[in-house]
């Protein structure tokens, strides 16, 4: 279960965070204290803060024991923690209540070179975290960086490359002027933020908590497939058979997305397949509809839902977060670019949109909201 070792040493900085630093020498010299004064045989790094967490990450896969990381306001049932366990972890609970999952080291390690070779990281590069750890694109991005010699920092006005979800990119490019690289992941690039990030290469990666990395690419350049991982499309959905999921899944797990795989294994991913909406007989993705509501003027975010309907089956609801305009004027505008069953008939104006701890909508909470 060890991991790699720390990619950095000596005076390299290795931890910016909440106000702590750490080279590397100090951070391995941490890790070893923290095994030294704890002997539990289970980590848990769930509220602590992102310097001692991924302290105590590291001393966990030193010692070869488990560490847990999840959302200490949102912990699901886990009766018990698989021996090979290393990562104990959630899924982000975009659609739900976050369900417990756990992973061998290897699963992620062992794709830390790939990732390296798509998204360029270098040690001498400043990696900005935005968001918890227990999101795991967050902590995915803070353990790699630990890994190739970077260091992980919370100050954008340093930072060199980011990751982000497509909506936190939006703020954050500026407020970091030597932002070299974006690595964007959890839902897809919409065109405002890559519009946001236009000077910087951005990377953008596909995959889940259960199955991490499956698909990457440098925009403008479609997603393909990575080299260890297979996929196949089974009634319009993307299944996927790889070395880097969690324990207890099946040979082919069922991604849950909308999918198309064309020439050079590139992938096209339409959206999530609860999130197809049925209107009178047509299918409309909700992820369509919100690329096209997403760039126009006054709209600073916007989620879509299916809402029953007694005559169509369903019908579209747009939950919309305003920027200095009315409703009925971003109505009039997408008038023009959506078709008939792809418009909203219910418009549902919010101050904000309830997100994930990672920044993605939660549309549990949000289909409840709109209840």
């Amino acid at each position: 279960m060890r991991s790699p070792e720390l990619g950095g040493s000596g005076d390299q900085p290795a931890v910016e965070f909440g106000g702590r630093a750490y080279t590397y020498d100090q951070l391995d010299r941490a890790i070893e204290e923290w095994i030294a004064g704890d002997s539990a045989p289970v980590y848990d790094a769930s509220m602590l803060s992102v310097p001692d967490a991924l302290i105590c990450v590291c001393a966990a896969a030193r010692r070869g024991v488990p560490v847990i990381v999840e959302n200490p306001e949102a912990r699901p049932d886990r009766p018990d923690i698989p021996s090979s366990a290393f990562l104990v972890v959630t899924t982000s609970g975009s659609t739900g209540r976050p369900r417990p999952l756990a992973r061998t080291a290897a699963s992620w390690f062992d794709s830390f070179s790939a990732f390296t070779a798509i998204t360029g990281v270098e040690a001498t590069d400043r990696v900005l975290i935005t968001g918890p750890l227990h999101a795991t694109m967050h902590l995915f991005g803070a353990l790699h960086a630990l890994w190739r010699g970077a260091c992980v920092t919370d100050d954008p006005t340093r930072a060199t490359v980011v990751h982000a979800v497509p909506a936190v990119l939006r703020d954050v490019v500026n407020k970091a002027p030597k932002l070299r690289t974006a690595i964007v992941a959890g839902i897809a690039l919409d065109d405002g933020a890559r519009a946001a990030a236009d000077d910087i290469e951005i990377i953008e990666y596909y995959g889940s908590a259960e199955v991490s990395l499956v698909a990457a690419r440098r925009v403008p350049e479609p997603l393909r497939l990575l080299d260890e991982v297979d996929a196949e499309i089974r009634d319009g959905l993307l299944y996927v058979r790889t070395p880097y999921s969690v324990l207890g899944t099946p040979e082919w797990f069922g991604v849950g997305d909308l999918a198309e795989l064309g020439a050079n294994r590139e992938l096209t991913v339409r959206g999530r397949g609860e999130s197809a909406i049925n209107v009178g007989g047509t299918t409309v993705l909700a992820e369509d509809v919100e690329r096209i509501l997403g760039t126009l003027e006054g709209v600073a975010a916007v989620a879509v839902v299916g809402s029953p309907h007694a005559v169509l089956g369903e019908i579209v609801t747009a939950a919309v977060q305003l920027d200095g305009v009315g409703i009925d004027t971003v109505r009039a505008q997408a008038r023009g670019l959506l078709m008939k069953e792809a418009m909203p008939r219910r418009w549902v104006p919010l101050p904000t949109l309830p997100r994930t701890a990672s920044g993605k909508v939660a549309r549990g909470q949000l289909k409840d909201l709109l209840a």
